[in-house]
């Protein structure tokens, strides 16, 4: 063992302790001097007195520094819950946000295939329509090679047009006398 001297007030103290505590018992003897100052001119008569006023500033620090611990305790298991529900909120969105992509994946995947598969209708009804174009221009290239072999049987446009007038005259006239006969015939009914 060995000895640490404090001074508190006008007094020291030997105090015996082990080695490794001489730092701590000056610290706590430099402490308790300082609160035995705080009684400046109102020491008592007593050194005992005084000692224990000392000790009971340092119960007053001791009891402020148990309540700031108990507040600080508390405050801590506080901002831990409110951590908690963080974690929990970040996990539950990080779910959510996941299950949206997946969705969304999904989604964009279906609208992909359907996609593909009008595009797929698309280029086959192009390819019908190139060959029923391809058709029809055959068939418009076999009626114009029709029409120019009847021009050269039946004579020139000019004939062809004028052969169709005659014809549309003769038509008319024909519908004329068929209008006189219809109506002749209807004041017959009449009149029988």
């Amino acid at each position: 063992m060995n000895s640490v001297k404090i001074q508190i007030g006008p007094r020291s103290y030997q105090i015996a302790c082990d080695p490794t505590d001489e730092d701590k018992v000056r610290k706590f003897g430099t402490l308790i001097d300082e609160n035995y100052q705080k009684l400046g001119t109102a020491r008592a008569a007593q050194e005992a007195d005084n000692l224990v006023f000392a000790a009971l500033f340092m119960a007053d620090e001791l009891d402020e520094a148990r309540q700031d611990l108990s507040g600080a305790r508390t405050e801590l298991a506080q901002a831990n819950a409110e951590l908690s529900r963080a974690k929990d909120d970040i996990t539950n969105a990080t779910r959510k946000a996941k299950a949206d992509v997946e969705q969304d994946i999904e989604k964009a995947s279906k609208g992909k295939a359907e996609l593909h598969a009008e595009i797929e209708t698309l280029r086959k009804a192009e390819e019908h329509s190139r060959k029923e174009v391809t058709k029809l221009k055959e068939e418009v290239s076999s009626l114009k090679e029709e029409a120019r072999h009847q021009h050269d049987l039946f004579g020139s446009e000019e004939d062809t047009a004028a052969h169709s007038k005659a014809l549309a005259e003769k038509l008319e006239a024909l519908a004329k006398r068929a209008e006189a006969t219809a109506s002749e015939l209807e004041g017959q009914a009449k009149a029988s």
